[in-house]
């Protein structure tokens, strides 16, 4: 465990900590981020604690947080590490996210002797995220959840969806659950959304850009996506634009290939600044097979455009309060993806501008120091 910045602490303050594997470029790592600067802005010590001190989401933290390192990748590695942190800087509370790193601050706290507060946040249905996942220790994950997550404080869930599944599913208890949505909508998006975005397709006189955003991995269903795009190339004159990085790209560019739409569909990977896109962009698609609350759906909102999603378990519908904010189409259908997304290219924009604030950060943030003031009481 090592420390790379280390501003100085006044220890009368409120101290916590949040705990993640890493910080990559996923939702829940962004949310965290912006998490922890807010709570930064409201006078609090915070440290990051991370499996690995890496990811493009790092950058992005202030430098007022005490950025702490376990030095290691593997689940099996974090326990120790983290139970010494616990002990040495003995936080008043800890935010962790994701399974693996969940179950890792509830066994460190038992093993620290501190009894530390422990709030996990799931951001997603642990039925498609561990359902999915070939590795030994995930198909112990519902085990274990059920099995020590009712030690934490509190279990938020960044979704209704996501906590009737951990209630009805898995039986925690509903008293330990809480809905807080995710702090997507800050005004550094704004300002992002306002850099100049320097590609042939987006200037004057282009066809209109179809946006995805998300990992390229089989969740995401980008294969439907591009399917659906193909029906909608034969009907109007279109581009696809898919930011992200992941393990299908491979498999995606065959599919473009194979459809003929390469000239039309372009993958530029992971951007730092998604935002800019999002801005100059015509529709904005989630085609995902799950979800948790997916972030990028309701940043397209904020930023004015009209959106196309899949009704998938769990977030959307939620978002979008059964269509009312957009259009919700089937689960892997190209078909009916297409259709929506031609009826999307003649909707108005900034629609979704209103229902985008239930999701700001000022009002989420303000949810977490409530629930930290009632579990100080």
């Amino acid at each position: 465990m090592k420390t790379i910045h280390d501003p100085l602490l006044n220890l009368r303050q409120f101290h916590i900590a949040l705990f993640l594997p890493n910080l990559g470029g996923g939702g829940a790592e962004r949310v965290f981020a912006n998490l922890g600067n807010a709570f930064v802005e409201k006078g609090m010590v915070v440290d990051f604690v991370l499996g690995k001190a890496e990811g493009p989401n790092l950058s992005q933290i202030d430098r007022r947080i005490n950025v702490v390192d376990l030095g290691t990748n593997t689940v099996y590695g974090w326990l120790r590490p983290m139970k010494s942190y616990l002990k040495e800087r003995h936080p008043e509370l800890v935010l962790s996210a994701l399974h693996h790193a969940n179950l890792t601050a509830l066994w460190a706290n038992m093993l620290s002797g501190k009894k530390t507060r422990i709030i996990v946040s799931v951001h997603g249905t642990m039925s498609h995220d561990i359902g999915k996942s070939k590795k030994k220790l995930a198909k112990a994950i519902p085990l274990l959840v059920r099995a020590f997550y009712p030690k934490a404080d509190k279990i938020i869930c960044v979704s209704n969806g996501v906590a009737q599944e951990l209630i009805n599913k898995y039986h925690l208890p509903k008293n330990k659950v809480q809905v807080i949505y995710n702090p997507v909508v800050t005004e550094d998006m704004f300002k992002k959304a306002e850099e100049p975005l320097d590609h042939p397709w987006f200037q004057p006189g282009q066809p209109p850009v179809i946006l995805g955003v998300g990992r390229l991995t089989a969740a995401k269903d980008f294969e439907t996506l591009i399917k659906a795009f193909a029906l909608v190339r034969k009907k109007t004159e279109a581009r696809l634009m898919i930011l992200g990085e992941g393990s299908e790209r491979a498999k995606l560019e065959q599919l473009v290939k194979q459809l003929g739409l390469q000239n039309d569909v372009c993958m530029p990977g992971f951007v730092d600044n998604p935002y800019k896109y999002m801005k100059h962009s015509s529709v904005f698609v989630l085609s995902s097979r799950w979800e948790g609350l997916p972030t990028v759906l309701i940043e397209a909102l904020a930023l004015g455009l009209p959106v196309v999603s899949t009704d998938c378990p769990s977030g959307p519908a939620e978002i979008l309060e059964g269509g009312k904010w957009g259009k919700l189409v089937p689960v892997g259908s190209p078909e009916a993806l297409a259709n929506a997304i031609l009826e999307a290219l003649n909707d108005e924009r900034g629609k979704g501008a209103e229902r985008a604030k239930e999701f700001s950060l000022d009002r989420i943030v303000d949810q977490y120091v409530a629930l930290i003031k009632e579990l100080e009481q």
